[in-house]
Formats: C-alpha cells, sequence, structure tokens
C-alpha cells in the first residue's frame, strides 16, 4: 500500500484525536480542509482507516478484572475451530479474540467484574465444552496500548535516498558542510 508523507500525518493526526473536526485536521497536517478530507476519504476507501471507535475503560463500567486466557482445542479441524470461535464472541466478557498458531488455537481478552466470575466463566462455561482440551488462565495486572500505530514504509538499498529520509546532524556530505560554512561565514540563519 502506497502511503506518502501526507496519508502518514493524517493518520498520526487521527489517531491521536479521531474526534477533531476536519477543519483541526487540516490545520494540524498542514493542508487545505478539502484535502484533508479527500486524502480521509482515500483511506477509508483503500481500507487504511477501518473506522472510528471509542476507548471504553474497563474499571468505569464494572469490569476491572482483565485476564488472558489460552485455549487449546481438540481435534483441530476447521469446523471445529470454526464452531468454537464463533461460540466463545458471544459473551460480553470476552473483549477480544486472538486465533493464534502453537501449543494453543485461541487466546481470550476478558474483562469482567471479579475473579469470581472469571472463575465462573473459565470453569462453567469453557472447561464444559467437549472440544475445549486445555486452558490457562492469566490475570492482567497492567493493560498498556500503544494508540499511535506508525505505518511501515517499505525500505529502499540506500537509506538516505528513502522518502523522507532525514541524515543526522554532522552526517551531510562534504558539499553541504562547506555550505552550511559559508552561511555562517556570511552571518545567515539556516532557514534563509
Amino acid at each position: 500500500m502506497d502511503l506518502d508523507e501526507l496519508d502518514i500525518a493524517i493518520l498520526r493526526s487521527i489517531q491521536t484525536d479521531a474526534r477533531q473536526t476536519n477543519r483541526e485536521l487540516a490545520a494540524s497536517v498542514g493542508v487545505a480542509p478539502s484535502t484533508s478530507l479527500e486524502r480521509l476519504r482515500s483511506l477509508r476507501r483503500r481500507g487504511v482507516v477501518e473506522g472510528f471507535t471509542a476507548n471504553v475503560n474497563f474499571s468505569a463500567i464494572g469490569r476491572p478484572v482483565q485476564a488472558l486466557i489460552s485455549v487449546r482445542i481438540r481435534p483441530p479441524s476447521r469446523r471445529v475451530l470454526e464452531s468454537f470461535r464463533e461460540w466463545v464472541r458471544t459473551f460480553p466478557e470476552v473483549v477480544g479474540l486472538f486465533v493464534t498458531t502453537g501449543n494453543e488455537d485461541f487466546l481470550l481478552h476478558m474483562a469482567v467484574p471479579s475473579t469470581e466470575r472469571l472463575y465462573d466463566f473459565v470453569i462453567d462455561r469453557l472447561t464444559e465444552r467437549r472440544e475445549v482440551a486445555d486452558v490457562r488462565t492469566s490475570i492482567v495486572y497492567e493493560h498498556l496500548q500503544n494508540r499511535l500505530i506508525e505505518p511501515v514504509v517499505p525500505q529502499t538499498r540506500d537509506p538516505q535516498r528513502r522518502r523522507g529520509a532525514v541524515k543526522p546532524v554532522g552526517q551531510g556530505d562534504r558539499a553541504d558542510r562547506s555550505e552550511r560554512a559559508d552561511r555562517q561565514d556570511r552571518g545567515e540563519r539556516a532557514g534563509d
């Protein structure tokens, strides 16, 4: 997916504040409102931006206990895995579901009112399922998320020629250093 510097700046800005107006977005990235609106629409059309959501504080809604539950399914057939996946998604306590490789088939992110409710879910619901071969539960002490996800910019062979590459201070070529020295001798500022 080709993303230019403006696309990346828009992504940064909306991840920081998705509720800002288009006019505020345009000002934050330094373009006209019509440009920011068209670029944001393009990002949505291309599937880069899938939507806008609200972050909810689990404690504030009565779900202060979070846990990660690893589940191994047997037999690991497509039908059995898909059936379990659809069943577990029906529970409001399950706030995230990962289908994984390795020893476990699923990793459930739970948010529940108490450890007793977590225990009830594991014992009364999960382990009662015939296809569940193993369950491991870990209580989450703290859940930190990176809310600013940067796109991966393809690397070129010459990292100095990469789009947007900035040379570290003091790493310019001889001509750059010579030009800076000449400007300083004439008393000019770098931006002049």
